[in-house]
């Protein structure tokens, strides 16, 4: 398991799989590389492919899947590595963030 990633939000990463719409358990971002992952769910089969919204700071945020393990050996420009933001609280649903950050290019909150 990386350090990205608590007990908790793991349980319920893998938890949520079971849902057709989830709230997003947690917001990973690279501090100086204005990317943003909203992760919703975990796959049981290898504990480490989350599913979740996707924003690489292109202006085209979409649902996808990541590894974890990909995440933390990520770097930014200026050697910063993927954060967990540790004060996200969740207020909608992964579709609603998703139509929210299409009609604004980007992950907006």
């Amino acid at each position: 398991m990386t350090a990205l990633v608590t007990h908790a939000e793991r349980a319920q990463l893998l938890v949520n799989n079971q849902e057709a719409d989830p709230v997003p358990v947690l917001r990973l971002f690279t501090p100086d590389a204005h990317a943003t992952w909203l992760l919703a769910s975990l796959d049981h089969a290898d504990g480490d492919t989350a599913h979740g919204l996707i924003d690489l700071g292109i202006g085209m945020p979409e649902l996808g899947t990541v590894r974890l393990s990909d995440l933390a050996s990520i770097v930014g420009p200026h050697g910063q590595p993927v954060m967990r933001d540790r004060y996200f609280q969740p207020v909608r649903r992964l579709s609603d963030y998703l139509r929210l950050a299409e009609e604004n290019g980007s992950i907006t909150d």
